[in-house]
């Protein structure tokens, strides 16, 4: 069945003038850099480094259960190599399928924004992190399966770093806090 829904994107969304924009996007995924920056972004305005911290904290997360853990105790091949006539539109990658990293790192930075970031930052950057995702089967690197994994992992670890840093932060303000009636 993922073949075939492969198959039908290729066949009937694929054109020339949306492949350009569509691997741009998925661009945008490449190794977590675009959830990278922003993440940096965060935690040097003092008014969101907390988003900042829960974001860092969910995208280590991500890295360690992706792509040390899973992909490499799934060993999913990548679909291009699977099914006959699929076309990959951006070449060779070099690592396992499943979950899709991409997809995992920008929900586990979602997650985060969705749970901590106002609206106005979290909703522009979720339908980014969706645009990533799907833009995934569009050049033929996932299985939808991948996909899905991707987004729950994903915000798995985003939920997990949320509950970490807000925990580790309430910690930090109450020794503050503390320091503070002290001098």
């Amino acid at each position: 069945m993922e073949a075939n829904i492969l198959l039908w994107i290729q066949e009937n969304l694929r054109a020339d003038w949306l492949t350009p924009i569509v691997k741009c996007i998925t661009y945008l995924g490449n190794g977590g850099v675009f959830w990278i920056l922003l993440t940096l972004l965060l935690l040097l305005l003092p008014k969101y480094r907390k988003v900042g911290a829960a974001s860092a904290t969910a995208l280590i997360f991500d890295l360690l259960s992706v792509n040390v853990l899973v992909k490499n105790l799934v060993a999913r091949a990548r679909p291009y190599t699977e099914i006959e006539g699929l076309v990959n539109l951006i070449g060779e990658q070099s690592d396992f399928s499943f979950p899709s990293g991409h997809t995992a790192a920008s929900f586990a930075a979602v997650t985060v924004l969705l749970m901590l970031a106002p609206k106005k930052l979290s909703i522009p950057m979720t339908v980014l992190a969706v645009l990533i995702s799907l833009s995934r089967l569009y050049v033929g690197v996932h299985y939808p399966t991948d996909i899905l994994g991707g987004i729950v992992i994903g915000a798995l670890c985003g939920i997990a770093a949320v509950y970490v840093v807000k925990r580790v932060w309430a910690k930090i303000e109450k020794k503050l806090e503390k320091k503070k009636e002290n001098a």
